[in-house]
């Protein structure tokens, strides 16, 4: 019987001071800054440490050692201060071991490490991920630069505790046992996956709450057997690893698309059913504005990317605004020679491209080629061609000067969403399945013989 190779353990204080609690933060400052030089120094060697076990399959031990250290400095500072408050004793400046503190720390090192899991171990954690991101907040202060959690130590469910203990030792003089115990189980827990993720052990962090201070020794490793070959059978972990991943962010991806476009259906639809596009400023020195260009080709038997889909489009301008859309060479016959902008870009700061010119003989309600028009908006039915958007002063005068929105009423949307969402939610078990069927399949050892 041995134990998870990450052992943690700690014991509170018999006595601990009521106050000191309150200014621990402030008190622990030169770690946090010494800590703001070591985590950028870790996660430098665990790239190092990376190349060395996809080479050779080793962790080199004076690497290891380092950022064992690291690790262990972090937690005795997070034990005196908010990630557990469970001592007065000031941590000592040091990587080393420090037996006689109240909270060690201990990483048994491995002979050899799989070169193949090096290459997804972050991704199989990702369940870890979120679950430490709850206890610690916003992922942790294991698992982020010291300089960053420490501005906010009461994150997560850590935090929360801790500072549930620290108000009533504040009132009764003790540390709650129970508190303790939850508090730790959440902490090792967090160690676990940070030694994981530092890749300095092969081992997955079971998903277990190993509460109180002493590290429990539950889980059996490997019995004295053959030597294991890290790198036979490490195709058929890593392939389906890999293949999961990709599925997974697919299909977070495509349900993420999914539920935007639901949330789109339901919620920012007008009273005419269409949706709209946030309003646009728009000026033009000139005599119009060209909105842009659209090609809409599609014949008869694949309307799917006409009318079915798009539905009435409209643009909205101010209502004493002209605005049209018709034939793209009608309307630059129309505009030739003509001074106007077009809009190139749309944003905070809209992109114009200016074409100088004279005015243009006849008002746009004289002209003939429209397909759509109106003072104020129109509305219109997709149809194939080349079309071009014109806004401009009724009276055809210079200078335009308005308000610009888009809207459409996209009957398609809400299958589409559910499709996108359907088939996302499919992905995400299909890739769940492929790494958790990676992350559990054992290594054959030497000498070992399929039946």
């Amino acid at each position: 019987m041995t134990t998870y190779p990450v052992r943690v353990n700690a014991h509170v204080d018999p006595v601990l001071n009521r106050w000191l609690w309150l200014v621990k933060w402030l008190l622990v400052i030169p770690h946090y800054v010494v800590l703001a030089f070591l985590w950028p120094a870790f996660a430098v060697v665990g790239l190092v440490a990376f190349v060395a076990i996809l080479v050779t399959g080793r962790y080199p031990r004076p690497l290891f050692d380092f950022a064992l250290g690291v690790l262990r400095w972090t937690w005795r500072v997070a034990y005196y201060s908010f990630g557990a408050l469970a001592t007065d004793r000031y941590p000592p400046f040091s990587l080393g071991e420090e037996p006689d503190y109240p909270a060690t720390l201990d990483i048994a090192y491995p002979e050899r490490l799989s070169r193949g899991l090096v290459l997804v171990k972050w991704l199989l954690a990702l369940p870890h991920l979120v679950i430490v991101g709850i206890f610690l907040g916003g992922g942790g202060y294991l698992v982020s630069k010291a300089d960053e959690w420490a501005l906010s130590p009461a994150g997560g469910l850590v935090g929360l505790f801790t500072l549930i203990a620290g108000v009533v030792l504040l009132f009764t003089g003790r540390y709650p046992r129970g508190v303790f115990d939850f508090v730790l189980g959440m902490d090792r827990w967090a160690l676990r996956v940070a030694a994981y993720v530092g890749l300095m052990t092969d081992a997955y962090p079971p998903f277990r709450l190993d509460t109180g201070g002493d590290e429990p020794g539950t889980t059996v490793l490997d019995a004295p057997a053959p030597p294991t070959d890290p790198d036979r059978g490490t195709a058929a972990r890593v392939v389906p690893a890999v293949l999961g991943v990709l599925l997974l962010l697919a299909g977070v991806g495509t349900s993420a698309a999914g539920a935007l476009g639901l949330w789109v259906d339901t919620t920012q639809r007008d009273a005419t059913g269409a949706i709209t596009t946030p309003v646009e400023h728009l000026h033009a020195d000139g005599y119009a504005l060209e909105l842009g260009t659209a090609e809409m080709n599609w014949t008869d038997a694949g309307r799917l990317v006409g009318e079915d889909w798009l539905g009435r489009l409209g643009i909205r301008v101010d209502h004493d605004a002209f605005v049209g859309i018709g034939p793209t060479p009608a309307v630059e016959r129309y505009l030739a020679g003509v001074e106007r902008d077009r809009v190139k870009g749309f944003g905070d700061q809209a992109l114009y491209q200016h074409s100088t010119g004279t005015a243009p003989a006849t008002a746009p309600h004289h002209q003939d080629f429209w397909v759509a028009s109106g003072y104020g908006g129109l509305t219109w039915v997709a149809q194939p061609g080349d079309w071009t958007a014109v806004v401009m002063n009724p009276d055809g005068s210079r200078v335009v000067d308005t308000d610009v929105a888009a809207t459409a009423t996209l009957p398609a949307l809400t299958p589409v969403a559910w499709s996108l969402l359907g088939a996302g939610v499919a992905l995400l078990f299909l890739g769940g399945g492929l790494v958790l069927f990676a992350a559990t399949r054992p290594t054959r050892t030497r000498g070992e013989s399929h039946a």
